[in-house]
């Protein structure tokens, strides 16, 4: 039997960059404007006015870290927020020693994400040095015969960004790294909105760099790139849902299959050998690290929801 916490016949970073340097001949191909500012001190994107005098690594960090953790507490208080307005419609069935978990969960969850928010926002700050130097392939103009390419990059990065946290995550499970890596996540075994973004350090700054890594080598908008973040945040609070008076098919539907959502990650939380994916369901399937059970009982709730 094959060992359910390491990787085997699979591999992700290799294609990310055989797929980036296919990507860059592409562009170059079609004539994208990939923005290669000369050595200074202090370059700018003209078109969108944005520029980095006197501007310092810790100042822009600071800032990045303001930003990503107001977007935490709107999205996933937000989310939190009606999933409670839900609960108030419906008597809970959560005994008080339930409840006061999921409250000392949360706090727990909080306290990670600051932790997450400060090494996602070093590294956004970290992305502005590395421009300012000419070593991104970040752009700002687009030429009228280009627009296709934004989506086409877009759904290009969600893939590799999808088998790099399949290999990534399944290898935080071995058990000499779990500990360092992704125990805090588990930590809450019924997870919350607020379990989004709580990451252990380290696995925040794996994150984080796979991140830097794409700006590096695939050329993408700024645009792109805002609409990747945007996702993973998305993504990641609608995964993390509170199932007691959500539907159990919801948003599945016939999707259930290809796309991860509440009740495809809920059993990761609950069986942590299976379900690693972080938007489809491919290498879970491919892997064989997907539940045998889950398709089944996605189609058996259809006759109850």
């Amino acid at each position: 039997m094959a060992d359910p916490h390491m990787p085997h016949h699979c591999g992700s970073f290799g294609v990310l960059f055989l797929s980036s340097l296919k990507f860059q001949n592409a562009a170059n191909d079609i004539g994208i404007g990939i923005i290669q500012p000369p050595l200074q001190d202090h370059p700018a994107f003209d078109g969108f006015g944005w520029t980095w005098a006197e501007h310092s690594f810790g100042g822009d960090s600071l800032v990045f870290f303001l930003i990503i953790l107001a977007r935490y507490f709107l999205a996933a208080g937000g989310c939190w927020y009606l999933v409670r307005v839900c609960r108030s419609r419906v008597k809970s069935a959560s005994s008080d020693l339930q409840n006061r978990r999921i409250r000392d969960g949360i706090h727990h969850d909080i306290r990670l994400s600051v932790l997450s928010a400060a090494v996602f926002a070093l590294a956004a700050a970290a992305v502005l040095g590395l421009q300012a130097h000419g070593m991104t392939r970040l752009y700002a103009d687009v030429e009228p015969n280009t627009w296709w390419y934004l989506g086409v990059s877009y759904l290009t990065v969600l893939i590799l960004q999808d088998a790099a946290f399949y290999f990534t995550h399944r290898l935080f499970h071995h058990p000499v790294l779990y500990a360092l890596f992704h125990r805090g996540h588990h930590r809450s075994r019924r997870p919350t909105p607020w379990t989004s973004f709580a990451f252990d350090p380290p696995e925040a700054l794996v994150q984080s760099l796979f991140l830097v890594l794409v700006v590096m080598l695939i050329p993408l908008h700024l645009i792109t790139l805002l609409a990747v973040l945007s996702t993973m945040t998305v993504w990641a609070i609608v995964n993390h849902l509170d199932l007691e008076y959500l539907p159990r098919r919801f948003p599945h539907h016939w999707l259930g299959r290809w796309v991860i959502g509440p009740a495809h990650h809920a059993l990761h939380h609950h069986r942590p050998s299976v379900h690693f994916w972080l938007y489809f369901t491919f290498w879970d399937q491919v892997c064989n690290t997907h539940d045998a059970g889950y398709s089944t009982g996605l189609n058996a709730s259809a006759t109850t929801t």
